[in-house]
């Protein structure tokens, strides 16, 4: 069965769920999403021989909520995993993270190797900091429409977002899923009309999400979406804090999961970035695994594809 606390990490307090017994395997959500995320992981993981432990990561669910904008940028993320293992009794753990739960896994990686037996990454790939802040740069090539700059203007999608959340939530997942019709198109939102206009709102939600998981999430984001659009918020201060780290490469053993009807891969320069995965990381286990029809929710939609995986990765990152 899967447990519940609060702990005390690196200033903030994170709520956790955990089940099992073994080397400690971090699961690290994404946008807009909880620890529920992982619910297809828990009991496969666990009884694989793993300690699986998956928090509300700050901004989210019954994890604290700062007010400070600045206290959402990836050096407070990957300093939450890193108090979260202390916290728990480790010294090492597997990381592994779905959307921007990714980045902190791939970040947690690179800027504390010593600590991270392995890591996993679904949806995005592994960092590459490019030449110019984010935010600027999908700024000019989009002219503004691009979701990362939509987020970044204050309280605006925040207030959209929250005026009917279960249907915000409902809109999010299918628009980005497999399950709807037509190929992976890029997020561009119409600043006057809102992300959620374009979005279609199915009758019917998709098999592997239930009305019981979308009360659940609904509920989660009760305090609103302010502190999960923070982390967006710091896409520029992630670039200008991670010079230190340009060019480096995650060396950890690593894996890296994406579905062939996901956004995300298909974002301006990714494709050909993942295609060279391989030559880029020493330490990558397997060519990076597509997987075919597969949306953005990649271990919601493919549960038993990723539990496979997973564990064969876990098991032979040593």
């Amino acid at each position: 069965m899967v447990a519940h606390r609060m702990v005390d990490v690196n200033g903030v307090r994170l709520h956790i769920a955990e089940e099992g017994q073994g080397p400690l395997v971090v699961l690290l959500h994404g946008f807009p999403e909880s620890w529920r995320s992982w619910r297809h992981q828990f009991g496969p993981l666990a009884d694989a021989g793993f300690r699986v432990v998956a928090p509300d990561q700050r901004g989210y669910g019954r994890s604290d909520h700062p007010d400070d904008v600045a206290a959402y940028s990836i050096l407070h993320l990957v300093g939450d995993v890193v108090g979260l293992i202390q916290a728990l009794g480790e010294e090492k753990a597997y990381v592994v993270g779905h959307d921007w739960g990714a980045p902190v896994a791939w970040h947690t990686a690179l800027l504390r190797p010593d600590l991270v037996l392995g890591v996993a990454g679904l949806s995005v790939p592994p960092p590459f900091r490019g030449t110019e802040p984010p935010l600027t740069a999908m700024d000019k090539k989009f002219g503004g429409r691009f979701y990362w700059n939509y987020f970044n203007r204050p309280g605006v999608a925040d207030a959209e977002f929250a005026k009917d959340t279960r249907t915000a939530l409902r809109k999010f997942f299918y628009s980005a899923s497999g399950d709807v019709p037509g190929g992976a198109k890029q997020p561009l939102v119409d600043p006057e009309r809102g992300w959620l206009a374009a979005m279609p709102d199915p009758e019917v939600l998709p098999r592997w999400f239930t009305e019981d998981d979308l009360d659940a999430l609904t509920e989660s984001f009760s305090k609103g979406f302010t502190g999960a659009l923070n982390w967006y918020r710091n896409l520029d201060r992630n670039w200008e804090l991670t010079a230190p780290w340009h060019g480096a490469l995650v060396t950890s053993p690593a894996l890296y999961i994406y579905g062939d009807r996901d956004p995300v891969p298909a974002f301006p320069g990714t494709p050909e970035f993942i295609e060279s995965l391989p030559d880029r990381m020493p330490n990558l286990r397997r060519k990076p695994l597509k997987l075919a029809g597969c949306g953005h929710w990649t271990q919601q939609e493919r549960p038993a594809e990723v539990n496979a995986a997973l564990i064969e990765f876990l098991r032979n990152c040593s």
